[in-house]
């Protein structure tokens, strides 16, 4: 069985967190009633939610540096993402546009979003460079 590093834990950490984080934020959405045009709930199912997960069970059973990678690749994109509909393009996905009853919650996980993909995006490729 392969050794579990720090390294390891953490990149689990990031990513179930990040799992947790888009759980909640989607909840707020549909609280809220921000629907999604299909291409974006395809891009947030495909992308943001199994994205880092596949990537984190190809990471830990195959390959460690692929695996890491995907990760990286995905939570770059859910960054990119996220960061641009919540705070940049002015719509129903803004955070300054949503429902006042779940604006807060709304609010507060898009930018826990922002940190958690900043972090592990950064951190897998970090992990992915220095994989064996």
């Amino acid at each position: 069985m392969k050794r579990v590093s720090t390294r390891d834990v953490v990149l689990a950490a990031a990513v179930l967190i990040h799992l947790a984080v888009a759980m909640v934020h989607g909840f707020a959405h549909s609280r809220a009633n921000v629907m999604l045009p299909p291409s974006a709930t395809l891009f947030v199912f495909g992308v943001i939610l199994v994205g880092p997960v596949l990537g984190l069970v190809v990471q830990r059973l195959a390959l460690p540096r692929g695996g890491a990678w995907l990760i990286a690749a995905a939570m770059a994109g859910a960054l990119a993402f996220g960061f641009v509909n919540h705070f940049m393009i002015p719509g129903i996905d803004h955070v300054s546009h949503v429902a006042e009853p779940w604006r807060p919650l709304f609010g507060i996980t898009a930018a826990l979003l922002v940190a958690t993909e900043a972090f592990g995006s950064a951190f897998a490729a970090w992990c992915a460079v220095r994989a064996r």
